[in-house]
């Protein structure tokens, strides 16, 4: 299966570092917006593939959307941000190949990844919040109680 990547897309990152210690707000779409994520069982897959790079980066908030993820992060001094958000694509395509065998040649991600450096003096709290009440805009929640996929360190 051929991947179709945008134009030009291999510039977005050209000259950006990943900066150890720096917080990151990432997203993460699946290909063709597809919602691999909809079934509880295939949106704590993803859960847990985020909880395993505690050693990469340390997670303060995430949401599991159907078909994307948002991961605020805080990168350690060991990996990058590419490394880190490659190896939690990997994890999950892992998991729901094994969940799903009927996916075993579907490509579970769009390419690539988006994420904003958190500057100093921005309130993570805010972003947090912004993060966890994603399922509330789009009208999965009325409550962010009432949704399972998400979970931020402050709340």
């Amino acid at each position: 299966m051929e991947r179709a990547h945008p134009p030009h897309s291999h510039h977005l990152r050209r000259g950006r570092v990943s900066e150890a210690g720096r917080i990151y707000l990432i997203t993460a779409t699946c290909a063709n917006r597809q919602c691999f994520f909809q079934s509880l069982i295939s949106g704590r897959a993803v859960v847990q593939s985020l909880q395993e790079t505690v050693t990469l980066a340390e997670t303060l908030c995430f949401v599991v959307m159907p078909d994307h993820i948002h991961w605020l992060i805080q990168l350690n001094g060991y990996a990058s941000l590419d490394r880190v958000v490659g190896k939690v694509k990997a994890r999950v395509t892992r998991r729901l190949r094994v969940l799903h065998p009927e996916l075993h040649r579907t490509h579970i991600w769009q390419p690539g990844f988006h994420d904003r450096a958190i500057r100093r003096y921005e309130d993570l709290r805010v972003v947090a919040r912004y993060v966890v009440a994603n399922p509330i805009r789009a009208g999965l929640a009325e409550t962010v109680g009432d949704y399972g996929l998400w979970d931020a360190c402050w709340f």
